[in-house]
């Protein structure tokens, strides 16, 4: 047999996902390129790793067993790795986080000098919604969790980091007439929102509930970017957060709309569980953050501050 690292690697996304396509996806490849590779080990085989059923994808009871076997392959190469760069005195493992889908804005550039400046730290980042991030860190899934709105059934601890504003916004030039009733406002506007599990809808069902305001929910979407096309098609409006439409405020796309209770105030953080057993990795992550912050939010949030005003 002479199959490769990276054969090993494509094969164990496809039991993961049990798909060629997300598989592809996950590893930032081509479905051909996956397709290709994923035969090529799979020759090299007497008994079937999978089987294809209809258009869909199956594993067999020894490609299990191949698939299990090689991802032990796959972290004693890493093993090999840290070991490695721990023995020059470089930090090493992993970094495990989850984050809300309109985080993606924010984390990234609390990662970025953290990761230039330790080459042997592996990153797993998870971008989903908020009930899953919440999941992965009730069953201690990951090390930390990027949040706007905090658990209120999970013992955590927590550092805050910018504060998050999220605005009633329409496609620019619409001329929504602004009135002096806020149930009349919304109730006269067709409204976007989140999908059910998202923080953002949380947020904009609590205001409305605590406002007392029965709104026609025109349609649901199931991320920032889709809500953000609907309402530059014209579609509707949506409460979105700030940091979220930096571009198309900028380019004059779309505008935020002066609504009395507006915008709706909460704070991004990153929690993690109060009994937390930190790596390493993980708590030199902390530490960093800790001592950076205020000079991350500084380079690159200050854009925000004429909005909070």
């Amino acid at each position: 047999m002479n199959y490769t690292l990276n054969q090993l690697r494509i094969f164990l996304a496809v039991v993961k996902s049990q798909s060629v396509t997300k598989a592809s996806e996950e590893l930032h490849l081509s479905q051909p390129a996956v397709s290709i590779q994923l035969k090529n080990f799979e020759a090299q085989f007497d008994i079937p790793l999978t089987e294809v059923i209809g258009r869909k994808i199956y594993i067999t009871d020894f490609g299990r067993e191949i698939a299990t076997a090689a991802e032990s392959i796959i972290e004693q190469v890493h093993a090999i790795n840290y070991k490695t760069l721990a023995y020059k005195g470089g930090m090493t493992g992993k970094l495990k986080i989850s984050v809300v889908s309109t985080g993606k804005y924010v984390m990234p550039f609390f990662l970025s000098d953290f990761l230039s400046k330790h080459a042997g730290i592996e990153l797993l980042l998870d971008v989903t919604n908020k009930n899953r991030v919440l999941e992965s860190l009730e069953n201690n899934e990951i090390d930390f969790a990027l949040v706007s709105i905090l658990p209120t059934t999970i013992n955590i601890d927590r550092l805050d980091l910018l504060p998050n504003r999220l605005f009633l916004v329409g496609k620019a030039g619409q001329k929504v007439k602004i009135k002096n009733d806020v149930k009349e406002q919304f109730q006269s506007l067709p409204l976007i929102f989140r999908e059910k599990g998202s923080g953002t809808r949380l947020a904009m069902e609590r205001f409305f509930s605590e406002q007392n305001i029965t709104v026609v929910k025109k349609m649901e979407l199931t991320s920032n970017e889709a809500v953000k096309q609907a309402i530059l098609a014209g579609l509707g409006y949506s409460i979105m957060p700030l940091i979220g439409i930096r571009n198309e405020l900028s380019n004059h796309e779309l505008e935020i709309i002066n609504v009395q209770g507006l915008p709706i105030k909460t704070t991004w953080s990153l929690v993690w569980l109060a009994e937390k057993k930190h790596s390493p990795a993980s708590l030199s992550f902390l530490e960093f953050v800790s001592s950076r912050k205020s000079a991350i939010v500084e380079q690159n949030f200050s854009w925000c501050e004429p909005y909070y005003n």
